[in-house]
């Protein structure tokens, strides 16, 4: 017995003791609970199979970044679905993040009218369901902008209307393969010169116009490319037929209301992550880059900015984790992303409820993971190294 109480009474042999009984109580749950769904799924003459993502889904998907249609099978119904998510995501992200800056910064301005106005959209939003958000555009877009017949062109190119915006898709001709080299060039260059000049400036403090100077070169690059290959692009032009337009590239009402929604909810709690990251660096930097004679728009990208980001960052990447996951409301607006697909309509139709919710939360943890993977590189790669 004293045996026992001496290694009950050592620090270190408890806090292995304790993990111990913890890992058990955690595998004799884990396994209790499978096993009381095999249990219940056998009550039900039911059993665990995915050869349900090899038959037709046998529906229509509204908005699709691959060839869809509804002989398919689930499986390809399901990347559709994810590649929406991503779609939704990706673009909801920027513009979360460019209107979250902008409006951090604003709120600290010393111009009255532009902070309160700041202020009132930041309580405003973040105060209000992202679910409302989202059916608030929805309606807008949907009961304000012109039917098809009425479309608003530009250029008689690309057409907007109440089913959605459409624009030219280009189409790849022979010969596009030089453009594609052309365009990984510059973009290596880019990032080759982007070190370089950084070394520079770390060394001299010169500073280039970086962002200018790659910018033209990913621009012009492929454009010569373009040229000398004979210009091996040719455009489709959406056409009205009927009731709706055909043709082009199509983004439709409930896209571009989910992003809009996504990114300026998003975009309130992230104007308040930069708010509390430009106070948590201390006046003295201000000031001393300022009586250096730098311009206030100096101060804020090369003194304040750089060393709010360690500030910035971490609780940056939940907010790019939650408007990942809140983009599956999207089934509220008839949006068809990964949850009104494989988890919404497959689910329906095949019965098999615990497969398509695995698969469904498997992606869904896959995806919020690799963000935060990214976050965390992005965020040791720009920390502050003590010196």
């Amino acid at each position: 017995m004293t045996f026992f109480s001496n290694i009950w009474r050592n620090e270190k042999s408890r806090e292995i003791i304790v993990q111990i009984l913890v890992l058990f109580f955690l595998g004799w749950f884990i396994s209790w609970l499978v096993m009381n769904v095999n249990a219940n799924f056998e009550a039900l003459g039911k059993d665990i199979s995915f050869e349900f993502l090899f038959i037709p889904a046998g529906y229509d998907i509204n908005q699709y970044l691959i060839d869809y249609n509804n002989r398919d099978s689930h499986l390809r119904a399901g990347i559709v679905g994810l590649l929406n998510t991503g779609l939704v995501a990706f673009f909801g992200i920027i513009l979360a993040t460019v209107l979250g800056v902008a409006l951090g910064i604003i709120r600290l301005s010393k111009n009255w009218l532009a902070s309160k106005i700041a202020y009132w959209y930041v309580e405003f939003t973040r105060n209000v369901p992202i679910l409302l958000h989202i059916l608030l555009w929805h309606g807008i877009i949907i009961n304000t902008l012109p039917h098809p017949r009425k479309a608003i062109s530009l250029g008689e190119v690309t057409f907007l209307s109440n089913r959605g915006f459409y624009i030219p898709k280009p189409l790849t001709e022979s010969g596009i393969e030089l453009v594609y080299l052309f365009f990984i060039i510059a973009i290596i260059f880019s990032i080759l010169f982007t070190k370089h000049c950084k070394r520079k400036q770390d060394l001299t403090g010169t500073q280039y116009p970086v962002f200018w100077i790659n910018f033209s070169v990913i621009c012009f690059l492929p454009l010569i490319a373009f040229f000398l290959s004979g210009m091996p692009i040719s455009l489709e032009i959406p056409a009205l037929k009927g009731f709706n337009f055909r043709g082009g590239m199509h983004m439709s009402p409930e896209l571009a209301a989910l992003t809009f929604a996504l990114g300026i909810y998003t975009a309130a709690f992230i104007a308040e992550i930069v708010r509390a990251g430009i106070l948590a660096i201390d006046k003295g930097q201000r000031e001393a880059a300022e009586s250096i004679g730098l311009k206030p728009s100096k101060v804020m990208n090369l003194v304040i900015l750089p060393q709010a980001r360690r500030v910035i960052i971490p609780p940056l990447t939940s907010q790019y984790l939650n408007l990942t996951k809140n983009s599956s409301l999207a089934i509220a607006i008839g949006y068809m992303d990964l949850v009104a697909t494989l988890g919404g309509i497959s689910l329906n139709q095949t019965g098999r409820e615990m497969e398509t919710m695995l698969i469904v939360m498997l992606i869904y943890l896959s995806v919020s993971l690799s963000i935060s993977a990214f976050m965390n590189w992005y965020n040791s790669k720009v920390k502050l190294v003590g010196r």
